[in-house]
């Protein structure tokens, strides 16, 4: 059962992220040649101001 985990700021649409889920869904199965159903995506979104880089907050 391959999982795969999306890291995200937030601000993305509904239809942009069931986009997302189709897609990589589709890469899985042809890769690890496995069934849809067995492939779950979890989009773990957060805000800019909980991320930094580079020494610096995204937000800034």
């Amino acid at each position: 059962m391959p999982t795969v985990i999306v890291e995200a700021d937030e601000g993305r649409t509904v239809e942009q992220k069931r986009g997302l889920v189709k897609e990589i869904t589709a890469a899985v199965c042809k890769n690890f040649e496995v069934e849809p159903q067995s492939v779950t995506v979890f989009i773990h979104e957060g805000k800019k101001e909980n991320r930094g880089k580079g020494g610096k907050l995204a937000s800034d």
